[in-house]
């Protein structure tokens, strides 16, 4: 098995050297580095990455902490976060917290004792104080907060605009004549859930449009039982703006249970765009966050801490924009039509005679 000297006698240079080289240096020389490059690829070296650790104490290795590994919003913020961290030479360990709080603190504990260099955490859905992330800071392990920004932390955060994206939805199905536009969001000591609120009644009162608000969990089951009364309004809502793609998928059930359609009967747009939706019909109208970005940017600021090349001394917050994308789910509904129907020239009168 070839050692670090092999590579260092072929390439004619020093051991110190190679290790810059595998270490990402910037100080050595384009020549000397393909030289070196190209002995290690002659050679079949692998380097010992537990001996350097020791020495080095560092290890390479990063933990990502996310909050519900059940939601597919999560997915492409790991692969973002995992391909930044493996294009750089770091390894990315995920674990998953269920939205405990004490488990979070658990994986936390477990992350430090083991060595782990730096950690990405989409913290516990509830908003609270997170002494665990403040003495993993403190230690002097960073930390990036991706998605959730903990008010009582001094943390880099990458986030988006969570105000202005559902502030895209509102729009958008006021300028297509909805005029009745209900809201399903989480509770309001839930992370993301005040921004987003403040985004539709930001809208809607631009719109001079009157508020119909319901309060969830981001959880399916709370966007099915919201979804029934929704439903069950008379008049009926004519729009609903569904905070989060689970609330979504929870109310197209009560939909469905009561024998009605989107958008035939009521229109929907969501916060999240998730690819397993797309081969559905209808095709939803989402707010679409950069949820791939979050991860990638997440994952090269908290490297950037480790090896020193962040020019702030002090937190670094990142706000990502939104798109809104738009499907089917918001077409005029049946309401809708109708309305305008009986607005159109001579139609009140046929309709009375």
């Amino acid at each position: 098995m070839a050692t670090i000297k092999d590579v260092a006698a072929l390439a004619r240079v020093s051991i110190a050297t190679v290790s810059n080289v595998m270490a990402g240096v910037p100080r050595v020389s384009p020549a000397t580095r393909r030289r070196v490059e190209a002995a290690i690829e002659q050679l079949g070296y692998r380097p010992n990455h537990v001996a350097r650790s020791l020495k080095s104490r560092r290890t390479r290795a990063i933990g990502m902490v996310i909050s519900d590994i059940t939601n597919p919003f999560f997915p492409e913020m790991v692969r973002g976060a995992e391909d930044a961290a493996l294009a750089r030479g770091y390894l990315l360990s995920t674990f998953n917290t269920g939205d405990l709080p004490e488990r979070e603190k658990q994986i936390f504990a477990m992350l430090e004792s083991r060595r782990t260099d730096g950690l990405l955490v989409v913290t516990a859905l509830k908003r609270g104080e997170h002494p665990h992330v403040a003495a993993a800071l403190s230690s002097g392990v960073p930390v990036v907060c991706l998605d959730r920004r903990p008010q009582d932390l001094a943390v880099d955060t990458v986030t988006v605009d969570n105000a202005a994206g559902v502030e895209l939805a509102v729009d958008h199905l006021v300028e297509r004549g909805f005029r009745s536009i209900a809201y399903l969001g989480g509770g309001l000591g839930m992370y993301v859930a005040p921004e987003r609120l403040a985004g539709y009644r930001r809208a809607m009162r631009r719109a001079r449009l009157p508020l119909i608000e319901f309060r969830g969990d981001f959880r399916r089951e709370s966007g099915y039982q919201a979804g029934s009364k929704i439903l069950a309004l008379r008049p009926r809502p004519e729009a609903l703006v569904a905070a989060n793609i689970l609330m979504a998928a929870g109310f197209l059930e009560a939909v469905a249970e009561a024998g009605l359609e989107v958008p035939r009967d009521i229109a929907l747009a969501t916060f999240d765009n998730v690819a397993i939706l797309r081969g559905f019909r209808p095709h939803l109208t989402c707010v679409e966050q950069p949820t791939y970005r979050m991860g990638y940017d997440g994952a090269n600021l908290l490297i950037d801490r480790l090896e020193q090349v962040t020019p702030h001394s002090g937190p670094v917050h990142l706000v990502l924009p939104c798109k809104l994308v738009v499907g089917d789910s918001t077409q005029p509904c049946r309401v809708l039509r109708g309305r305008a129907l009986a607005s159109a020239p001579g139609v009140a009168a046929s309709l009375e005679s």
